[in-house]
């Protein structure tokens, strides 16, 4: 058949056929709005069809220096595009740029369409996503009127620099120093170890000439912990090096190649007093120290960006799934009936299986980010007026949620790579790339563990002000209704209320246990800290199951309050339960000791599960057509709208540089003298 989009394999045409709903609904659900549809398609189209933007070697046949050498270009291009955009589209972008400003920048040029673009990772990325948010949220107003207009117009590009060599989350036991000096008014910046030295940052390799660098800040003789400071990196004409600064770029990585991460160290570098973000802690020029109200209100620039990861999470999610089910659609496999043709490998349960749980969690995590990113403009908004009592909250979900969403991804982005065989090996796919940006995010901007570990401080607090009666906020109130799991069973159903009950019974039993384990270990005669780290495994897992009940729940709740059409309500419905009962049945030896789950119930929710992989199977392509992800977003041959999978292959084949000549000189130089000598 042929279409507007040219041939289209006959399989996908029978898929799309089948699909119970509109496509294109389920497409503005996602968007936000028929508007933000056509918004989105317009600036789709104006990036996409810039030839400046088309590689005529794919990225994957360059040397490392040569791909950073043509993100930089298209990075510097990508940017003034975005300058430039017609249509009032940037309306926003000229205003002083806080955090709501970077997010706007995500909207107009998000996760997927940069990748796109940029294939490997944005050498500006940093500046935008941290740089200026820790301006906006740490500077004066002073210093804010002097750097941010600087940094907005690109007069200079900036990074954050935080992870060092030696000590990654624990921001504490930073090493690097910035003593004062108040015979000049100078903070004197050094690195006194090779692990002192700033490791990861992005854009700090060869790109940026300034950082805010977080430093162990010393006056007076006395150590008051970690400070953010704007430090010139490199002349801003000749991009040298300035007098002390050790800079580099730290190497090839799994992902990300071009993001240009790099190392930094300190000799004996002075920069003006001012040069101190100040707008919570302060050093008066006699180097006297004034201490902000609270220190967590340095927590914003982290919070932001981990919110924003949660976002990414999901568009990856949906890209690598697209490929996946369109492939899985087209490709046919084996003999299900002996005599039979062979069937599509999505009629393979065990295929659904794989794909269609992970389709339900780019649901489930779209739901999940939209809710942090409301909750974290309510709460900032209360920061600027002092209001500090909903900030915990935020921080203990936002590190949960970053954690759960970058595993999730990286496991299926892997689970549905897997499921398209020896083709989803190749780089060409683009879902080993697409792994390597999603699993990068399970270590950048706090490793997963450790956040675990940060909302289970939040969660012992919580738990002891539930024992002692107290009102609780929101996300953690089911402590107080299911404090005491021993209660007696009731009837198991298979309702979407009944599911989500459980999964806020088996969290407020993982916290009381990990809260009673670590108590017993103490009274045991443990240290607080030894105590703490013995039940370490069970707090990670408290905190897993704390953030697993609220997706369900965000996901559910989500559906019920959703206003479409009454077929898109039933697959949205579908999907919702299916994501439910999957992770249901992955840890159902959690729902058999804390819940109302009996072993008899099991067989019932293994046959549920199996019920909606089969009402879904219909819709799997229609879902993630719905995705609506432009074919040179996708960059995969596997994933293509028209389904022409092995066409497009061989043409992907014909780019290696191998093929650009039919005898490669390595025979004449070392093969046929070799052969010729075993003779």
């Amino acid at each position: 058949m042929v279409s507007e989009k040219g041939i289209v394999n006959e399989d996908l045409i029978k898929e799309r056929q089948k699909c119970t709903f509109n496509t294109l609904e389920l497409t503005h659900l996602l968007d936000g709005g028929e508007a933000k549809t056509l918004e989105r398609k317009e600036r789709e189209e104006y990036f996409l069809s810039d030839p400046a933007f088309k590689d005529e070697v794919p990225m994957e046949y360059l040397s490392h220096k040569e791909q950073y050498e043509h993100a930089v270009r298209k990075a510097c291009h990508m940017f003034r595009k975005l300058q430039e955009m017609p249509h009032g589209s940037m309306d926003n972008f000229r205003e002083p740029p806080a955090e709501s400003v970077a997010q706007r920048i995500k909207q107009l040029l998000g996760g997927m369409l940069g990748s796109a673009i940029l294939k490997d990772g944005n050498p500006l990325a940093l500046h935008y996503v941290m740089f200026l948010p820790t301006l906006a949220g740490q500077g004066t107003v002073e210093q804010q009127a002097y750097w941010i207009s600087r940094a907005w117009n690109l007069e200079i590009v900036g990074t954050y620099a935080q992870t060092e060599l030696g000590h990654g989350t624990f921001i504490r036991g930073l090493e690097t120093t910035a003593t004062y000096d108040p015979t000049t008014q100078e903070f004197v910046l050094n690195s006194p170890t090779l692990t002192a030295y700033k490791w990861w940052p992005g854009g700090l390799g060869h790109t940026a000439n300034y950082a805010v660098v977080v430093a162990q800040l010393y006056t007076q003789g006395k150590c008051h912990g970690i400070h953010p400071f704007i430090v010139q990196l490199r002349d801003e004409e000749t991009h040298m090096p300035m007098p002390g600064i050790i800079v580099g770029e730290i190497g090839a990585k799994l992902g990300m190649n071009t993001t240009n991460n790099g190392y930094l160290g300190f000799k004996e570098v002075r920069i003006p007093r001012e040069n101190m973000l100040m707008k919570n802690n302060k050093v008066l020029e006699d180097g006297t120290y004034v201490k902000s109200p609270s220190d967590k209100l340095t927590y914003g620039t982290m919070m932001f960006v981990r919110v924003v990861i949660c976002q990414d999470m999901a568009s990856y999610l949906s890209k690598a799934v697209t490929i996946a089910t369109r492939y899985s659609a087209v490709r046919h496999q084996s003999e299900m009936k002996p005599g039979a043709p062979e069937p599509q490998v999505l009629d393979y349960r065990t295929q659904q299986y794989k794909l269609i749980p992970a389709i339900a969690s780019v649901f489930a995590m779209k739901f999940s980010a939209n809710w942090i990113w409301e909750m974290y403009n309510v709460v900032n908004s209360e920061l600027d007026q002092g209001d500090l009592e909903r900030l915990p909250e935020l921080h203990a979900m936002s590190c949960c949620l970053k954690a759960l969403c970058t595993s999730d991804a990286a496991t299926a982005v892997e689970i549905v790579r897997l499921a398209c065989g020896g083709h989803g090996y190749m780089k060409s796919s683009n879902l080993p790339s697409t792994y390597g940006l999603v699993t990068a995010a399970c270590t950048y901007e706090g490793e997963n563990t450790v956040l675990l570990l940060q909302t289970a401080r939040y969660l012992m607090k919580t738990w002891q002000q539930a024992r002692s009666g107290q009102t609780l906020t929101p996300s953690v109130a089911y402590l107080n209704l299911y404090s005491d799991w021993r209660q007696p069973r009731t009837v198991w159903e298979n309702t979407a209320d009944c599911v989500v009950k459980a999964f806020y019974q088996v969290a407020a039993g993982k916290v009381k246990a990990a809260a009673e384990h670590m108590e017993r270990r103490a009274k045991g005669g443990m240290t607080p800290e030894d105590a703490w780290n013995e039940t370490s495994i069970e707090l990670v897992a408290a905190s897993t199951a704390h953030c697993r009940a609220f997706i369900v729940e965000k996901f559910i709740e989500a559906v019920a309050k959703t206003s479409v059409s009454r077929p898109l309500q039933a697959v949205l419905c579908q999907m919702a339960e299916l994501y439910a009962v999957y992770w249901l049945l992955n840890n159902k030896g959690d729902f058999l000791m804390f819940s109302n789950l009996s072993p008899a119930d099991v067989d019932g929710l293994q046959l549920w599960l199996e019920q909606l992989l089969t009402k879904l199977r219909p819709n799997a392509v229609g879902i993630v057509d719905s995705f609506d992800i432009h074919d040179d977003i996708l960059g995969s041959p596997l994933g293509a709208w028209d389904g022409r999978v092995y066409e497009r292959l061989f043409e992907e084949s014909q780019k290696s540089p191998l093929n650009k000549e039919p005898v490669n000189k390595s025979f004449h130089e070392y093969m046929k003298p070799f052969l010729r000598s075993n003779l």
